[in-house]
């Protein structure tokens, strides 16, 4: 099946649109539509040329508290030579469109759209656009945790069109992820997967659970139970679901696919 990915659409709407839209941020969730992901709300980057990022989710009071999460647009001839401005950051890689070139500890790579890496605290890398055309991908931040004896992950590359498909049991392979690390690889305290579901399928119970979760939607609609509200959601949204947040789904009539990133494997902090 063809694959697509969803990524801002820019520009400015009209003076003439309906300022009714559907964005909402509440102390369990927020939804980030794609009509709001215009030019005016994009950050510029220290040490990134000809870049621009829309930041979607950051760490702050009420919100995000894990993790960061940019879309990054790199037009062609930009890029950066010190991408990374936190030693103890981890990071993830997605690319949605056009074609990036990056290099890990020397190594170069050519990404393509579904191309995934994933990046160790104190990994040297360097990303590039060295097309005719822009490129688009998601870059995941997190804090990495070291615990005592246990190594750091390695970095990686690979492409999610390339992976399998892990289908949950009774669902007549309609609801699976896409896994990039074995999830009982403690290594690993953050995952990072892509969920699809079929035409018509469910997550058929409210999941309430410890992980936070960023999802970008890649294709399709549906309609996402959020906390207490049902919110119907497409290609170019964005949710962010608070720990505990309950969480459902309805697939619209095509597939529907996300970039799910929760924190995993760590025991939790005691205290303020």
């Amino acid at each position: 099946m063809p694959t697509t990915y969803a990524s801002p659409i820019a520009g400015l709407p009209p003076q003439t649109a309906l300022h009714t839209g559907r964005a909402v941020f509440t102390e369990a969730y927020a939804l980030i539509p794609r009509g709001v992901m215009r030019d005016i709300v994009t950050s510029y980057l220290p040490h990134w040329k000809d870049t621009r990022a829309w930041v979607i989710a950051r760490p702050m009071t009420g919100f995000s508290e894990t993790f960061s999460q940019y879309i990054v647009e790199v037009f062609p001839g930009g890029g950066s030579e010190r991408p990374e401005p936190d030693a103890g950051a981890e990071g993830v890689l997605f690319v949605v469109e056009g074609l990036a070139a990056v290099t890990i500890a020397g190594k170069a790579h050519a990404l393509k759209p579904g191309g995934y890496v994933y990046l160790p605290p104190g990994c040297k890398w360097t990303l590039a656009n060295k097309s005719d055309a822009p490129v688009r991908l998601h870059w995941v931040r997190k804090r990495y945790e070291a615990v005592d004896g246990i190594d750091i992950p390695a970095p990686f590359v690979a492409n999610e069109q390339d992976e399998p498909i892990i289908w949950m049991p009774d669902t007549k392979n309609t609801w699976g992820t896409t896994r990039f690390v074995d999830p009982t690889d403690v290594r690993h305290d953050m995952h990072v997967n892509i969920v699809t579901l079929e035409p018509g399928a469910v997550i058929p119970f409210e999941e309430t659970h410890v992980m936070e979760h960023g999802l970008y939607v890649l294709e399709g609609k549906a309609v996402y139970r959020l906390n207490r509200d049902w919110v119907e959601v497409e290609a170019g949204d964005f949710m962010w679901l608070r720990a505990f947040c309950p969480q459902a789904c309805y697939a619209g009539p095509d597939r529907f696919r996300y970039l799910l990133y929760k924190d995993v494997n760590r025991h939790m902090k005691l205290g303020l």
